[in-house]
């Protein structure tokens, strides 16, 4: 059984709203008020009110200039005025200033008055679909922005850096000299496929679903060892995983491999350039069927005002490298999916610490 429509009915007569709950409290929910004040209170604790009616004649303020005041602090529900006046400036005003749906006279019928129930009522809903689709396409259209700027950013720069090495390798004869140019067309190309990559990952992560398995934490660690281990030994980071899985954890690996992807990247990414002790360590345990998950790192740290941003799109915390602002907006998303939580703490100059925490499945 449908929740019945909830109707708010203002009028400074008793009998009137004695009157209007006794013939529609069966078919709707009736909400009461003599005057504005109460009205807005009403408005206030019921967002859920669909439909209001409101004489024209009250002490105080009348029914258009109620509704003209409501207009913007309430615009969701159905405005019906009623009146025992049919005059013509009175319905002109209240279509212009309060946005009336419907205007009905005194005494009101019946059947009038479930009429516009109904029909404001089918309104109502056409008016919040409306608004859930607005705030989805506003969402759309400023996620295509960022999409723009970082497609600009992001893949021109290091197409520009890769034809000004060219140009200049063109005119070079000592192959020191081009070696050295072609380390720097390399990290180019590297910044390149880091950012398609993060893409990769965005679109997976919103249009695929989930493909729920049995995970080896273990098998996992492994993994990550045979993909940065020698990066992380060339460049003198140590990089250790402690595993505690003493029971079974369900959940989409894939999905979780590429969280710990992009988090270890970022670990490798933000070390201190001239610091010898680098380091990043992983602790991943399963108990009571929650996987914690906490990646800690010697980087160049996160400002605490950055905390909640990080996981922005396109976002970025520091200028120290050049990323896609596209990798921890994945993870969170991600974890939403999963059902899971991140948290942050960093102190600049000292390192960062994620801490996930992912249910299973």
């Amino acid at each position: 059984m449908s929740e019945k429509i909830k109707v708010l009915y203002i009028d400074d007569e008793t009998d009137n709203l004695t009157g209007f709950k006794a013939a529609f409290r069966t078919e709707y929910r009736i909400l009461l008020a003599e005057n504005a004040a109460q009205a807005i209170e009403h408005l206030a604790k019921n967002a859920d009110i669909r439909v209001i009616f409101c004489d024209q004649r009250m002490p105080g303020k009348t029914g258009v200039e109620f509704f003209e005041q409501i207009r913007t602090m309430f615009p969701l529900p159905i405005r019906i005025l009623i009146t025992g006046y049919a005059d013509i400036e009175a319905v002109i005003s209240a279509i212009n200033r309060g946005n009336i749906f419907r205007y009905i006279r005194k005494p009101w019928i019946e059947q009038d008055i479930t009429s516009a129930i109904e029909e404001g009522n089918k309104f109502y809903i056409a008016n919040s679909m409306l608004q859930v689709k607005n705030q989805e396409l506003q969402l759309a259209y400023t996620e295509l922005d960022k999409f723009a700027y970082s497609v600009s950013h992001d893949l021109r720069g290091p197409l520009t850096g890769i034809l000004g090495a060219i140009d200049i390798g063109r005119e070079m004869s000592d192959i020191n000299e081009i070696k050295e140019l072609l380390g720097m067309m390399e990290k180019s190309v590297f910044k390149l496929e880091d950012y398609i990559s993060s893409m990769h990952d965005y679109y997976s992560s919103r249009r695929g679903e989930l493909k729920i398995a049995d995970i080896d934490f273990n098998a996992v660690a492994e993994e990550l060892k045979d993909v940065y281990g020698i990066y992380t030994s060339t460049n003198k980071i140590r990089f250790d995983i402690h595993i505690d899985q003493p029971e079974p954890f369900r959940s989409d690996e894939i999905v979780i491999r590429m969280i710990l992807n992009n988090l270890v990247t970022n670990a490798i990414k933000y070390q201190k350039k001239h610091f010898n002790g680098k380091s990043i360590d992983i602790n991943i345990s399963v108990h009571d069927a929650i996987a914690t998950i906490v990646i800690s790192d010697t980087g160049i740290g996160i400002p605490e005002s950055h905390f909640e941003e990080i996981f922005n799109l396109f976002s970025r915390a520091t200028s120290h490298k050049a990323g896609s602002g596209i990798g921890l907006y994945n993870v969170k998303g991600a974890l939403i999916k999963l059902g899971g939580h991140i948290g942050v703490s960093s102190v600049v100059g000292e390192g960062t610490v994620f801490t996930l925490t992912i249910p299973s499945k």
